[in-house]
């Protein structure tokens, strides 16, 4: 019943809710104590209200932001208990009291510094906004920007300010209380002067001193920096903030490219959430800004995403455009119609190249490269299960996706049927499920369908954690806990202390401490291997958010039961077997010859049945009736092992950037020689004679 309540009130915690029904139950009971009147009462009450509002406020609850919306907001909660504490007043008598008068005052000034109060921190906010925000970028020593205002003062800052009405509340209760008028202006002083100073503390982070340079001068020097920088690669990217995976999982590629990398970011909520990296990252949410740009040394832009502000880039001719896309699957969005307007299409393997074909949407066969998926280079192969380990099977499922098509995701009809008969497999296996960070944004549906799936995984870890049969090193996992918390104390002291206090400060303090960056890596791949210690290998587990990866729980793993997503031809590198369901109901045959990632698949129907296949292929590698089709099959989605994937993708780098100099030579041989009417093959006699029917220098796109 509580985890209903938690789940329509849509908290984080019975805690939550609990402090949300105190509040909710705190002003009525706060209106019955003023009309009794009763002090205690009423100080009790409003206790509560106080206690319960800021713990609501510090674990940022939804409930908060819903009260605002239908009128009940942080300054008419304030301002409730504020008039109760006057009819309180009222009710004892004291109407005709100078407390009664003093406390009008009182609350009447208080509200009128709500405003300036409020307008200053808006203000310095706006102005400490940048209008390039970067990282590992050195603007320090170009243009000068101080440091952010103390985290005291614009840390909430508007429930910090109506907080300072608590030493007006008690003063005023305890006066009437004590009948000591003296008590009570105490408060009422206490209250005010606060509340001016931390008005008057505001005022100087408004004045220049205080503030960045304006947004010229920060171009400017931006400019500067890329000029002395001369970036030849760019990673280009915007979307929401949940997207952020997408480009987060090209920084090592572009950290190992042997061209100046540059990642170009278009909204500030993507650089809050992108991960670690070494390479320059300059964030740019204005599309004039981004266009006024002096990016002239770059040769080649790559985009993770198929999105609208692509335009202000891709309208750059002096550099050619290349779709690398965020993952290689059979899903409609692998061959988007809007991936004509890149000059090339790079896929992992043979596959998208056919799948682009097939699709028919506009992009040509001789703008597609094939360079592997250099992501997948930690993914391990598989050696088969030791014979003293219990095999386990991994279930990842891909969320349900914009519409309501039933192939979109197993979760909804297939996803309980799925983890009843793994959790009920004999001989036993464990269970990993690790579902996709979107599952249940959208569908309530789907939310629900992976709320009762972790249900089940739990309940069956529990009932296996109380069987005698399956028994626990606690030696080892009592190391492994030990080692995970000096690991992540580590961490925290490495992490902690890089945060800084806004974003003209991050930015002016962006430089990466390679030395750090390597060691927070190494601890990274230390805690992993100390985390699948720390519990026993046949216990089943439900893991969400960024750590364990979703390559991490591959590596475990022996088997995989997933969707059509790029985490299938992702799997399909680790050479294990894996299942697909068709949870469109197509049938075997059709599936296939829709979808090629799963040619090599178990093919599953809703109800799970084909499962007891896939546990065989485990248990007995030898028998395994697709093993050479799955080995067929990576080579085909993923191209060769030879070379490696990340001198593939540094090749098609090189080619691109030769086919983008020699346009912009032949554009200014033309404009040299005697204006836009002028042959290449006149203009640039040379080169052509070096390279006799080359045509690397004709636009692909």
């Amino acid at each position: 019943m509580i985890s209903t309540a938690i789940r329509v009130a849509r908290v984080g915690s019975a805690a939550e809710l609990a402090a949300a029904v105190l509040m909710m139950l705190g002003f009525p009971c706060l209106m019955l104590a003023a009309l009794v009147p009763s002090i205690p009462a009423f100080a009790a009450a409003a206790a509560v209200t106080y206690l319960a509002d800021h713990y609501l406020h510090r674990k940022g609850s939804y409930l908060v932001s819903r009260l605002s919306k239908v009128r009940a907001g942080l300054s008419i909660r304030f301002l409730i208990r504020q008039l109760l504490l006057i009819l309180l007043l009222a009710r004892l008598s004291l109407a005709d009291n100078l407390i009664y008068y003093g406390a009008i005052a009182c609350f009447i000034a208080f509200y009128g510094l709500q405003a300036p109060h409020g307008a200053l921190t808006t203000l310095i906010r706006n102005r400490r906004r940048m209008p390039v925000a970067t990282r590992n970028v050195d603007l320090a020593s170009r243009i000068r920007i101080p440091d952010a205002p103390p985290r005291l003062l614009l840390d909430r800052p508007a429930e910090k300010m109506l907080h300072l009405d608590l030493a007006a509340v008690a003063g005023i209760l305890a006066g009437a209380a004590l009948e000591s008028a003296a008590v009570g202006y105490t408060g009422i002083g206490v209250t005010l002067a606060l509340s001016i100073l931390y008005v008057l503390a505001l005022v100087p982070y408004v004045r220049g001193g205080k503030t960045p340079p304006k947004a010229e001068k920060v171009l400017a020097a931006v400019d500067d920096w890329l000029r002395e920088y001369r970036p030849e690669t760019v990673l280009y990217f915007s979307g929401s903030k949940d997207s952020a995976y997408q480009v987060n999982m090209w920084l090592e590629t572009m950290e190992q490219l042997d061209t100046r990398p540059l990642i170009i970011l278009r909204e500030r909520v993507i650089l809050q959430n992108l991960a670690p990296t070494t390479v320059p990252v300059v964030c740019v949410p204005g599309g004039v800004h981004l266009m006024n740009m002096d990016l002239s040394t770059v040769r080649v832009a790559l985009y993770a995403a198929n999105v609208g502000k692509n335009i202000h880039l891709l309208r750059v001719p002096t550099m050619r455009h290349v779709f690398i896309g965020h993952g290689d699957s059979d899903k409609l969005a692998s061959v988007n119609p809007f991936s004509k307007v890149y000059d090339e299409v790079w896929t992992a393997g043979r596959a998208g190249r056919d799948r682009y074909a097939i699709a028919d949407v506009g992009v040509r066969d001789e703008d597609i490269v094939e360079v592997g998926r250099p992501q997948l280079a930690p993914i391990r192969t598989w050696q088969g299960v030791p014979g003293d380990r219990m095999p386990t099977i991994l279930y990842a499922p891909t969320w349900e996706g914009w519409d309501d098509n039933p192939g979109n995701t197993s979760i909804l009809l297939a996803g309980e049927n799925i983890v009843k008969r793994l959790v009920e497999a004999d001989p036993a296996v464990r269970v990993l499920y690790k579902p996709h960070p979107f599952t249940g944004t959208r569908s309530p549906q789907a939310k629900a369908a992976h709320q009762r799936i972790t249900a089940l995984i739990e309940a069956a870890a529990a009932e296996r954690a109380a069987d005698a049969r399956f028994t626990a090193d606690t030696a080892v996992r009592t190391r492994a806990g030990a080692e995970l918390a000096r690991i992540e104390a580590r961490l925290a002291e490495l992490t902690g202390g890089t945060e800084k206090g806004d974003e003209a400060e991050a930015t002016r303090d962006g430089l990466v401490d390679v030395a750090r960056h390597e060691e927070i890596a190494r601890l990274r791949a230390e805690w992993n291997a100390a985390y699948w210690r720390s519990f026993p290998d046949w216990e089943h587990r439900v893991i969400t958010g960024a750590e364990p990866r979703l390559y991490d729980c591959f590596n475990v793993s022996d088997a995989m039961v997933s969707d059509i997503s790029s985490v299938v031809s992702d799997f399909i590198a680790s050479g294990k077997p894996y299942a697909v369901t068709d949870s469109a109901g197509l049938g075997v045959e059709e599936f296939k010859r829709q979808n090629t990632a799963v040619r090599a698949a178990v093919i599953l129907s809703n109800d799970a049945a084909g499962l007891d296949a896939l546990l065989e292929a485990v248990r007995v590698p030898d028998a395994d009736p697709l093993a050479e089709d799955r080995r067929e099959l990576k080579r085909y989605l993923l191209g060769p092992d030879e070379p490696k994937s990340i001198d593939q993708f540094n090749t098609a780098v090189a080619q691109l950037a030769l086919k983008a100099e020699t346009r912009n030579l032949g554009q200014e041989s033309r404009i040299t020689v005697g204006g836009p009417d002028v042959e290449l093959a006149d203009a640039l006699p040379v080169q052509r004679a070096s390279a006799p029917g080359d045509t690397d220098g004709a636009p692909t796109g």
